[in-house]
Order: C-alpha cells, then sequence, then structure tokens
C-alpha cells in the first residue's frame, strides 16, 4: 500500500512530506469558509456520500490525518476535513498543505463557502449565536466580525477548488450542489430497508413508513403453515395469494416510489419501510421479501440499495 510519510518537524506551517510516497487511493475534501455560510450541512451531506469528516483540524496536522487515514483498519479513502476560524491555529493559509498533499498523490480539493453580510446576519441571528471573531474586532459587532473573517480567508477563497455562494440556496439545494460535485455516481442513491415485525413487540422507532398486514387471513391458524415461515414458499405462496394481496402489493409498491423520489428531491438518503403483522413471522415476512423482490428488480438509474431485515422473526 502506498502512504504519505510525515515527520514530526514541522515545516512552516505544514509538516514534512516524502515525496516519493503516495497515497493515490485517497481523496481529501478541505471544507472551509465563512460562519454561518452552511459549512455544518457540508459537513453532513458528505458524511452521508461515505467521507470521513474530521471537524476543526488544525491545517498542522492534515497530512497527518490521512497518513493514519491510509493505515486505518479498514482504510479510510475518502475524508472530509472541516475547517475555520474558531481554531486558533487556523492560519487561513491552506495553499502549501494541498500542494504538499497532491505533490504525494493524494487528490485534494478546496470547498469554500461563502454568503452575503446581509444573510450571515440574519442567519445568526436565527441561530442566536456569536459569530467567534466578533469579540476581537474593534466595535464588537456582528458585522466587524464578519468584515474580519471575510479578511482573513481572502487567500483561502482565492486557492479554492469549488466557491459555493449559499445566499440564495436553500438547505435542498446546497444538498444537490454538494452532492453533484462530490457525489458520484451514488449522488442520488437511497439506501431503502424493508423490515418486517410484530405489532406485539411495538413498532420499530426508526420507521419512516408503516405498513399493516394484519387485514389478511393469519397462515398460524393453517396447521401446516403454523411452524413455517414467511420465507418459506407455501407460506408465501398463501399469503400472496389471498384477496387484496397483491393489490395492497401493488399500491405499496407504488407509495413507495413516490416518497422515495420525494426523500431524493429533499436530500434524504435513507428510508425504512416497516411491514408488520401480528408476530412477524408469515404474512409481514412475505410481503416484505416480496416488496423487497420488486423494488430490487427495478431497471433504472438511481443507484438504490434495497435490503429487506426481519426484526421479529424467531423470536416467538
Amino acid at each position: 500500500m502506498t502512504r504519505v510519510e510525515a515527520s514530526t518537524t514541522a515545516v512552516g506551517n505544514t509538516t514534512a512530506v516524502d515525496n516519493n510516497k503516495a497515497a493515490d487511493t485517497v481523496e481529501v475534501v478541505i471544507v472551509t469558509g465563512l460562519s454561518g455560510a452552511g459549512r455544518g450541512t457540508a459537513a453532513r451531506v458528505l458524511e452521508d456520500l461515505g467521507y470521513y469528516v474530521a471537524d476543526n483540524l488544525p491545517p498542522e496536522l492534515i497530512v497527518r490525518m490521512v497518513e493514519l487515514g491510509v493505515h486505518a483498519d479498514p482504510p479510510i479513502r475518502k475524508l472530509a476535513l472541516v475547517l475555520d476560524v474558531r481554531n486558533r491555529f487556523f492560519t487561513g493559509n491552506l495553499t502549501a498543505v494541498s500542494e504538499q498533499l497532491r505533490a504525494a498523490g493524494v487528490r485534494t480539493r478546496i470547498l469554500f463557502l461563502e454568503a452575503s453580510d446581509d444573510v450571515l446576519i440574519r442567519r445568526f441571528g436565527f441561530a442566536r449565536r456569536r459569530h467567534p471573531l466578533q469579540s476581537e474586532s474593534a466595535d464588537g459587532t456582528l458585522t466587524a466580525g464578519i468584515a474580519a473573517e471575510r479578511e482573513r480567508l481572502s487567500k483561502v477563497k482565492t486557492a479554492a477548488d469549488l466557491v459555493i455562494d449559499t445566499t440564495a440556496l436553500s438547505i435542498h439545494q446546497l444538498h444537490r450542489k454538494l452532492e453533484e460535485a462530490y457525489g458520484g455516481g451514488a449522488a442520488t442513491a437511497l439506501q431503502l430497508t424493508i423490515q418486517s415485525f410484530g405489532f406485539k413487540y411495538g413498532v420499530p422507532l426508526d420507521a419512516d413508513l408503516v405498513l399493516d398486514l394484519r387485514f389478511l387471513p393469519n397462515p398460524h391458524w393453517v396447521p401446516e403453515l403454523r411452524e413455517k415461515t414467511g420465507q418459506d414458499a407455501p407460506v408465501s405462496e398463501y399469503v400472496l395469494s389471498r384477496p387484496g394481496a397483491q393489490d395492497y402489493l401493488s399500491t405499496a409498491r407504488h407509495l413507495v416510489d413516490l416518497t422515495t423520489e420525494g426523500y431524493r428531491q429533499e436530500g434524504k438518503r435513507y428510508m425504512t419501510v416497516a411491514v408488520g403483522c401480528t408476530g412477524g413471522k408469515h404474512r409481514s415476512v412475505a410481503i416484505a421479501e416480496a416488496l423487497g423482490e420488486t423494488l430490487a428488480a427495478t431497471d433504472d438509474d438511481s443507484g438504490d440499495v434495497v435490503r429487506v431485515v426481519h426484526r421479529d422473526l424467531g423470536r416467538e
């Protein structure tokens, strides 16, 4: 495995790197910009896209963090570093660090987020937060703090690979921009979990959508099916052949499709559909399996990942 070598001696504001070694399998995104411009949102989006996020790491330790990521088990291939002026060691000059990483073969990009003064002032007002540089300004005002931060970060903005002005962007629009820039093929993928359960054990707390199959005849009362489960063909055939079962399955599929499309538009990437019957052994298991199969077989370019789990199967 290739690696980045970091010495223990600081050179200026960076750490020495052995340019003969490269971490060419590592991707680093440095997230910085004005306070209130959306760094927190960017960090959450990148985390959903598979990045390991480290917040407020001093620039002097970035190379060391990359090295640790390369040799972690499993290795960290995608690393997002959120930097801002809250850290007293933050100099605002990331150019040397990013050039050092790139010279070592690490794909490094700097994301800079900004917004207009009036929008930043309004956001700080809504959040009832104090600007990190406000107390350092001559008059102690929020406007002066924002101006000081703009000045301190001017070199970083110039060196940034991508600058996003969030003045007129909603959170969802910022999500989409970040996914387009850093998501690759997974930008619109959604993790969809179909989970069977038994109502007598309680509804799953993390369910986004709950389907109730207790209106279907219960195989528990059919002697030859009682000891079997919804994963067994005789039970599955029995459940799916009951009046209304196929219509319900088709309607559930349509409802899930509508909901997942809305989730994608809203920037949500995880959804749990809970399918319940009395004990979570027969009806819910059979329908969950059938619903998961039909969703997984969809021929589209969404890249959604569908998995079927059975919470209470075997619990009786």
